[in-house]
């Protein structure tokens, strides 16, 4: 027999005595495995992806949603905390579509806060320590401003953002809103 048949057949025994030893025992460990958990039900009442980040969510509580927008339990539909740093209350409003009747609060994490915000499209006032969208600076941004009203305030490490449906906060009630953001 010459060299390389010799060779041959000791790799190719090899290989079929690895296989041999190395695939039961894969089988064995996948036997072990226990269960998968079923997937664990929501702790909110979900409009969405996820259920929204605490942390979030304590910018801005849909309790403070609830006083100053005059909505209930009984008009919110739910949460969805699907995007980061970022929570929306979805309350239902007659003959509106749900995806639009919404509060937003954003709440990132940031080394340099801008003491007030630096908008190219819309002009802010101050209303106590947060500073309310006021009037749009281009005929293009006119459309979104009658459609949502927009909050910004600074913090420490953060900023927080709230953008309110005026089918679910008016004007009005958006000023008193922006004493609950925190």
């Amino acid at each position: 027999m010459s060299h390389r048949k010799i060779m041959f057949g000791l790799s190719l025994s090899a290989a079929v005595g690895f296989g041999a030893a190395y695939v039961p025992s894969l089988v064995a460990h996948a036997d072990n495995k226990p269960a998968a958990a079923p997937a664990a039900a929501p702790t909110c009442k979900l409009h969405g992806k996820k259920c929204c980040d605490p942390a979030i969510m304590a910018h801005l509580p849909k309790e403070a949603v609830y006083k100053a927008c005059d909505e209930s339990d009984a008009t919110f539909l739910g949460e969805d905390g699907g995007e980061k740093e970022t929570c929306k209350y979805f309350f239902k409003v007659a003959n509106e579509k749900e995806d639009v009747t919404y509060v937003q609060v954003y709440a990132p994490a940031q080394k340099e806060v801008l003491p007030e915000p630096n908008d190219p499209f819309f002009g802010y006032k101050k209303i106590g320590k947060v500073f309310m969208t006021d009037k749009a600076k281009s005929p293009k941004s006119a459309p979104m401003l009658a459609t949502q009203t927009g909050l910004y305030m600074p913090g420490k490490g953060f900023s927080v953002s709230v953008n309110a449906s005026v089918k679910v906060c008016s004007k009005a009630e958006v000023k008193k809103l922006a004493a609950s953001v925190k």
